[in-house]
């Protein structure tokens, strides 16, 4: 798995503090959102040339990572 540690970054007043990309202005789920709607990492990395695979790789294991840690509620009617 890619160190995601190493390109994801948050700061506090670029994008509501969500998780970006290296300081930039792309967030992570802005790279699962172009996934989820059928871009591959090929025409991902056409259209924003700033980005690298690794970038778009780090987004899914920084997804995974937190998808693994989150607490399942079950609601019991």
């Amino acid at each position: 798995m890619i160190n995601y540690q190493a390109i994801i970054t948050l700061e506090p007043g670029k994008r509501g503090g969500k998780p970006c990309i290296r300081g930039l202005c792309i967030t992570v789920q802005d790279i699962l959102q172009w996934m989820a709607d059928g871009m591959s990492i090929d025409d991902i990395l056409a259209d924003y040339p700033e980005l690298t695979r690794d970038d778009v790789l780090a987004s899914l294991a920084y997804a995974a990572d937190r998808e693994g840690r989150a607490a399942v509620l079950h609601v019991v009617a």
